[in-house]
């Protein structure tokens, strides 16, 4: 098996999406860069977490998106990690599930402010929503349009994808990336969780607004800022 490792890491990313409860049926996918090879590895469209094995995983290029490697036809959201990738070039994996909270708040069209610490630790602000894809978008290759609203909700808001790691897609829902699948798996299920938080925060306070800015960048900075201190380093 030529691309071993990236194919083993992103199988297991992909049994932890089912195992942690992240996505029921075969509601999510996990991919992985290995950009020194240029490829992108990918789960193969409708197959079960529980029965995936490494040689299930699609290996695709980087740059043209062909298959390199592997059975099967490789997930139909492999256009959008495509643009992720290609757009996000610090990234090294990719996690999209249709996880309950943050769907809801995708499906509201509702950015996802922060409200508190927890959310802090892992995303600097807010998470942001995408606007709603047009009917063209939607009728003639959905899947990439759906990458390139993302990359464009970055782009135009001025969001570092580093610091915002995950995203909420109009309608639809979230994604989510890091610097491997496992670090993108660990973002997405931070994203499941404050979202349900903040669901429940506002359900006892409507009012509530995000914590102050100098809260916000206590806990992200303590971990993620030039003098983090955060854990053993």
């Amino acid at each position: 098996m030529k691309h071993r490792d990236i194919r083993e890491r992103v199988c297991e990313a992909n049994r932890e999406i089912g195992r942690s409860g992240l996505a029921i049926l075969t509601w999510g996918n996990a991919s992985g860069a290995d950009r020194e090879a240029g490829v992108m590895a990918i789960k193969p469209s409708g197959v079960d977490y529980d029965v995936l094995t490494p040689e299930d995983i699609v290996v695709v290029s980087l740059a043209s998106g062909e298959p390199v490697e592997g059975r099967g036809r490789p997930s139909s959201d492999t256009p959008t990690h495509l643009e992720l990738y290609r757009a996000f070039e610090g990234i090294g994996g990719v996690v999209h599930t249709h996880s309950r909270y943050g769907t809801v708040w995708a499906q509201a069209g509702r950015e996802l402010p922060c409200y508190g610490t927890t959310h802090a630790d892992s995303f600097y602000g807010a998470i942001p929503v995408t606007r709603m894809m047009t009917e063209a978008e939607v009728r003639e290759a959905y899947e990439r349009n759906t990458g390139l609203v993302i990359v464009e909700r970055y782009r135009t808001g001025r969001l570092d994808p580093a610091q915002v790691p995950g995203v909420l897609v109009a309608g639809h829902a979230p994604f989510a990336w890091g610097g491997s699948p496992a670090k993108a798996l660990e973002n997405a299920m931070v994203l499941e969780e404050v979202a349900r938080m903040a669901l429940n925060s506002l359900a006892l306070r409507p009012d509530l607004g995000p914590i102050p800015a100098y809260l916000l960048d206590k806990h992200y900075l303590r971990k993620h800022g030039a003098n983090a201190y955060y854990g053993q380093r």
